[in-house]
């Protein structure tokens, strides 16, 4: 069995205030929810306006499967017009 994380920190530049923001993560939290099935949470930055840190986890049988479904999040994520991504990290255990 392998848990697949993703961490991706993201800057929202449109954001002027902490309510734009948790507009903004909400969003892709269910979006990213739904279409992957995966759990989501934001994981740090929760006082910043502008910046996040949104973790998704997932757990499969197969190392392969967590690599090939969390490079399809990090592809939805990067074409996400809301935001950049500033840097993300895969991590397999």
């Amino acid at each position: 069995m392998v848990v697949g994380i993703l961490s991706v920190e993201i800057f929202i530049p449109a954001a002027a205030s902490l309510k734009e923001k948790r507009q903004v993560v909400k969003s892709v939290k269910q979006r990213l929810r739904n279409k992957f099935n995966v759990s989501v949470t934001e994981a740090d930055y929760h006082d910043k306006w502008q910046r996040a840190i949104i973790a998704v986890a997932l757990v499969s049988e197969k190392q392969r499967f967590a690599e090939e479904s969390l490079n399809k999040v990090f592809s939805f994520l990067d074409r996400e017009t809301q935001f950049e991504i500033i840097q993300f990290n895969f991590d397999y255990c």
